[in-house]
This record gives structure tokens, C-alpha cells and sequence, in this order.
């Protein structure tokens, strides 16, 4: 066997183009994933609701904290500090501590509900509170201390807040601020004018 047999042969360019292509893989990928984790890792000031806000209320600043978070990509969709326009109210109900969605707030002139006041007759559960869901029904004076069959006044509306005048003898009346859809004010303050006994049916949690 001569020399230049034993000789080893040169490496071939394709595969020395393959490594390089590897390498340059595998940066990217490290980079990407930096860039990722960096991005994740920033965060930036938004606003979240101090109490439960619920549908038709206008905004304050006291109603609202900022913290800092990292929404990532999702920055967009919720409101920060600088976001919020005089005059806004809130189109859903937001919980304590959730943060401002922009699609949970909108203008007052676009507002489909309102407030209301309203007594109602016998105990009101517990559970009835601040952005608690309820039925309102209506059972009909008939003459006085007799009543009809009660029939469902608003189908939904949203508590904003209890009062209740409890007494030692426990003989206290309660009433109830609702925020109703506007379409419904005429039917309520037509019961109350006619003196018809008003209730309240939490909707919340009810089984299907």
C-alpha cells in the first residue's frame, strides 16, 4: 500500500455546512427561549377592581388599586392606569380584586341599566349581597293584607347593595339597590306604586 493510499481523505464541505447549520439551531433555539422567559418575566401596571363593581356602576378611583403583572401578550385587553376614561361605568360584574378587562367597561351613554331602590317583604337570604344575581317578584295587592299569586317582575338583576333595617323585635324592613335594565324600570315602579309585595330569588349557584 503506498502513502498516498493510507492518507486520510479531506472531510466533505456538505458535512462541515451541516454543523454549522446545527450550531446556529441551537443558538436560535436558546435565544428564543430567552426571549421568551424575559418577556414573561416583565411586567407592567394595570388596574383592579379595590370592591365588587357591578353592571350600570360608574367608576371612581376609589374603587380601583394598580398592581403590577405580567400579562404578556394579553396587555392590550385590560385597562392600565392611564387607560380609563372619565365617566366610565361597568358593563359586567368584577370582582374584588379581578382585574379591569376593557370589555368590562363602557361609556355611560351606551349603558342599558340603571339603579333602583327597592323594599322587599320578609327575610332576604344571606347570600344576597354585592354582585349577588337575583330574580325580583311581585305578588299583587288585592286589598289590604291579602295578595295574588306572585309573578316574576325582573327576570335578572344585579345587587349593588343591602340594607337592612333590623330592629329588637326583628320587625325591620329591607331594601334592596338594584341595578335593572332599563327596560324593566316601568314594571317596577308600577309595583311599587301599587303597593304589590315585592321578593327577591337569588339566581346565583341554582342548579341547572
Amino acid at each position: 500500500m503506498s502513502s498516498t493510499d493510507a492518507r486520510p481523505r479531506p472531510r466533505a464541505f456538505w458535512a462541515d455546512v451541516r454543523f454549522l447549520l446545527g450550531i446556529v439551531l441551537i443558538i436560535g433555539s436558546v435565544a428564543g427561549v430567552w426571549a421568551v422567559v424575559i418577556t414573561a418575566r416583565q411586567t407592567a401596571p394595570a388596574l383592579a377592581a379595590a370592591r365588587t363593581l357591578v353592571p350600570g356602576e360608574a367608576i371612581s378611583p376609589d374603587d380601583l388599586h394598580v398592581v403590577d403583572v405580567a400579562l404578556g401578550a394579553a396587555r392590550g385587553g385590560y385597562l392600565s392606569p392611564d387607560a380609563l376614561e372619565p365617566g366610565a361605568v361597568v358593563t359586567r360584574t368584577i370582582e374584588r380584586g379581578e382585574l379591569i378587562a376593557r370589555a368590562a367597561v363602557g361609556s355611560a351613554d351606551a349603558a342599558r341599566v340603571t339603579t333602583v331602590v327597592l323594599p322587599v317583604a320578609g327575610d332576604v337570604p344571606v347570600a344576597v349581597s354585592a354582585g349577588t344575581v337575583v330574580e325580583v317578584w311581585a305578588a299583587p295587592q288585592l286589598e289590604r293584607g291579602t295578595y295574588g299569586t306572585p309573578r316574576v317582575l325582573v327576570p335578572s338583576a344585579t345587587v349593588l347593595s343591602v340594607t337592612r333595617g333590623d330592629t329588637v323585635m326583628g320587625g325591620g324592613e329591607t331594601s334592596l339597590e338594584l341595578v335593572i335594565a332599563r327596560v324593566d324600570v316601568s314594571a317596577a315602579l308600577a309595583a311599587l306604586a301599587d303597593g304589590s309585595r315585592l321578593s327577591v330569588v337569588p339566581l346565583s349557584g341554582l342548579l341547572p
